[in-house]
């Protein structure tokens, strides 16, 4: 084994997003001293060479209690403020702390960074930051050959490799020989920085992330500036901390500069991005700004009745912040209350918003069939996650489309909206709010933990960008004989009148009972429930959608790949890859699940194959099935985890092969 890697075999093939094997140059740039945002004063005069990359795939790893999650988001954030593209995989355990040192209790962040545009966090990473066995064991299997292990040695005792079943020293007993394997005793060494720091042992040891921290920014030429800025906002009430933290930080770049260990730097230059200003983001926080602007482009106040959900709750963190853009938020004793309280809002003349996962959806269903049936317009956000019951809280999935699509009593459609990338979330926000109030109805937005927790670079939009939303409340009567009837429709969109409590002459009843078309009143006539009930369906039906868009660059393809949600990252990173190796095969992916795209019939009867990936068993490949009358082919997995590029690039080589073969029968 030797520390000095050529980076190259670690990179080689790793995902997909490219399409091609070669992604890493793999060779010299002029060396020289490292970056010019070193810390602690002047780098020292050694120089040591440096290799030009165009992507590199690191991920973080240790206990719950190691900071991997502060870790790689400080990476990360450093990395945006470069200039690189990239995406992001936080992974951590179920537990607020699992038990320190054991395979359920590892928690990681991956980051995928490069100099072109990406769209996964990678299938394997090429760099591995262990913070213990536990971490080292539960991560290994991921690693493809050549790949670099940094691995803080100090953990490595009797006692933590026993915990998870190592019968010997894996750093000893020759079992990583096919790795750059790099030993550092990260404790020691930042018990070593921290010496005159007056802070306790215990306290000294929980900067060794800062360290690991420092050593990575030195290893791949990141800025510095940002992250001490970020350590002394955090700890301002605690400088002693704050400063402790800087100094491991510190510490760990110089360590990287002067050490025999390390004896090469890599360098990933700035992406090329459309022109812009842009910031890193997750998929929460994009959906929280989405929603904010909703409201000012509607001009409505933004009310969520929420109650805290894994891994949902974000959403309910980052509007509070927010009273100065007139948003409220209720954190409710239960999801029940939630809804109720944002179904309320919307009845005053709010936009109404309630944010939940899987399990709150599913006490959440007769309110929103309540809101059916009300006509007002209320958000229900679910960010998936794996199920049934408790079932995954920190684990992504997409098995609830048809919980909304159908998971309510009685003919209760509801528009559904689905974002593609964390970004996205913003878009989709957008739209959802923007259904909702133009039909008077309520609109589930269903994004999922990948996309939640997940990041990458989002071009800031411009004010004047955004759609108008125009919420069109009732001001008088609008029956000739100067009645108001709250049930008489809009021709165009089929939306009753929104009328606000308290306006004169505009008032009416309203509950939960069948309603009379047209006045309102109740209503036991056979004839006239089943009126209503089509005609909320075709409310439903007749909302207008933008058509899906097919990317078929030859127009020769036989093979169409439709997704919808996260998977558009893998799914688009795997189609690199087919048509890098010459295949054929198109692709497009659904934000609009609820009504569908009015071309999508003809686009699947265009293809002889339709291939449907889901993080599921199936639930879009069932609905596709039963409207369109298509054999559309389901590849599925519920793991917890996203598709790998390259494993969805093999499915969909073979649906190609498939059809050559019988061609030539």
């Amino acid at each position: 084994m030797t520390s000095q890697v050529d980076q190259s075999e670690a990179v080689d093939g790793s995902d997909g997003d490219q399409g091609r094997s070669g992604s890493a140059e793999g060779r010299p740039a002029t060396a020289g001293t490292a970056d010019s945002h070193a810390p602690g004063g002047p780098p020292p005069s050694r120089a040591k060479p440096i290799r030009r990359l165009d992507r590199v795939i690191i991920r973080f790893a240790g206990d719950s209690g190691d900071g991997m999650q502060l870790t790689g988001d400080r990476f990360t954030s450093e990395t945006a403020t470069f200039g690189n593209d990239l995406s992001t995989l936080p992974n951590f355990p179920a537990e607020i702390r699992a038990p320190a040192g054991t395979l359920p209790g590892v928690s990681s962040f991956q980051l995928h960074f490069a100099d072109h545009d990406i769209l996964t966090p990678g299938d394997a990473p090429n760099v591995l930051v262990a913070m213990n066995p536990a971490a080292l064991k539960a991560n290994l299997p991921d690693l493809p050959r050549g790949a670099q292990i940094i691995v803080n040695t100090d953990e490595f005792t009797k006692r933590a490799l026993a915990k998870v079943g190592y019968p010997a020293d894996p750093l000893s007993d020759g079992s990583l020989e096919g790795f750059h394997l790099h030993k550092v005793p990260l404790t020691t060494l930042t018990l070593e920085a921290l010496k005159d720091s007056g802070l306790a042992r215990k306290d000294a040891e929980r900067a060794k992330n800062m360290f690991a921290l420092g050593l990575l920014s030195w290893m791949y030429h990141r800025p510095t500036h940002g992250t001490e800025s970020f350590l002394r906002g955090k700890f301002a009430k605690k400088p002693q901390i704050a400063e402790a933290n800087i100094s491991a930080f510190r510490a760990g770049w110089n360590f990287g500069e002067t050490t025999e260990t390390f004896a090469v730097s890599y360098e990933v230059p700035p992406a090329r991005l459309p022109a812009g200003r842009y910031r890193n983001i997750s998929g929460n926080l994009a959906l929280s700004y989405g929603l904010i602007a909703a409201a000012q482009r509607s001009g409505l106040p933004l009310y969520l009745g929420s109650y805290p959900i894994t891994p949902a709750s974000d959403i309910l963190h980052e509007l509070s912040k927010h009273k100065n853009f007139g948003v409220r938020t209720f954190q409710a004793e239960d999801e029940i209350a939630g809804i109720g309280a944002a179904l309320g809002a919307s009845f005053g003349g709010a936009l109404g918003v309630t944010t939940t996962s899987g399990p709150g959806v599913a006490l959440k269903s007769e309110t929103i069939g309540l809101a059916v049936s009300l006509e007002l317009p209320l958000l229900v956000v679910d960010i998936q996650r794996g199920g049934p019951s408790t079932g995954l809280p920190t684990k992504t999935e997409q098995a609830d489309l048809l919980q909304a699509m159908f998971g309510r009593n009685g003919e209760a459609p509801v528009p559904i909206v689905a974002p593609a990338t964390p970004a996205e979330c913003f878009d989709a926000a957008l739209e959802a709010a923007r259904i909702a109030v133009a039909y008077r109805t309520p609109v589930f937005l269903l994004s999922d933990g990948y996309l939640a927790n997940g990041s990458e670079p989002w071009r800031i939009p411009e004010v004047d960008e955004l759609p108008e939303i125009d919420p069109k409340f009732a001001t008088g009567p609008n029956r000739e004989d100067g009645a108001f009837w709250p049930y008489l429709r809009d021709p165009h969109t089929l939306a009753r009148p929104w009328a606000l409590p308290g306006t004169p002459g505009l008032e009416h009843r309203i509950g939960g009972i069948e309603k009379q078309d047209g006045t309102g009143n109740i209503s036991y006539d056979p004839a006239n429930h089943d009126f209503m009930v089509r005609t909320r369906q075709a409310k439903v039906d007749g909302i207008t959608v933008k058509p899906v868009e097919v990317d078929d660059p030859t127009g020769d393809a036989r093979v169409l790949v439709l997704g919808w949600g996260s998977t558009y990252g893998p799914i688009t990173a795997a189609v690199r890859r087919v048509r890098a190796d010459g295949g054929e095969i198109a692709q497009a992916h659904l934000r609009n699940l609820n009504p569908f795209p009015a071309n999508l019939g003809s686009v699947l009867r265009s293809y002889e194959k339709v291939v449907v990936p889901e993080m599921n068993l199936g639930q879009l490949a069932l609905l596709l099935r039963a409207k369109y009358l298509v054999d559309a082919e389901s590849y599925n997995q519920v793991r917890g985890l996203p598709f790998k590029a390259a494993q969805l690039a093999d499915v969909l080589s073979a649906a190609i092969g498939t059809l050559d073969e019988e061609d030539h029968r």
